[in-house]
């Protein structure tokens, strides 16, 4: 793999498959922006496949630079407590890897915006 750059988006998970849907529409769009970087998408639960799987197959690939992205609305308890252990599991296990972890997306003040505009659209008529 010449790719050695990795962003991981990290989402809940949810028994519907379709839940997902959203998030692999994302993953194709950065795929496609970003095509020297490989985009992994990975579930806290419930959806496979989970976080420490993504990230130990991309280690094994060749990725030294893994960028861990929460698509998650706020931070909650599980950006807050969850992924942090889990991260923290990661780092330990693969202690040469640059493993970072962003902001939950709806702490972004662009993506609340987005959201805000998408909002005001539905009143357009």
């Amino acid at each position: 793999m010449s790719q050695t750059s990795a962003l991981v988006l990290f989402a809940h998970g949810a028994r519907a498959a379709s839940w997902a849907l959203p998030f692999q529409r994302l993953q194709t769009m950065l795929r496609d922006q970003l095509p020297d970087t490989v985009i992994e998408l990975a579930f806290l639960e419930l959806m496979e496949p989970r976080l420490p799987d993504v990230v130990n197959r991309l280690v094994t690939q060749g990725c030294s630079q893994i960028s861990v992205v929460p698509v998650f609305f706020g931070q909650g308890s599980h950006v807050v407590r969850d992924l942090p252990l889990m991260v923290d599991e990661l780092r330990s296990a693969h202690p040469s890897v640059q493993l970072s972890v962003a902001a939950a997306v709806g702490e972004s003040p662009a993506v609340l915006e987005a959201i805000a505009q998408y909002c005001r659209s539905t009143l357009e008529h």
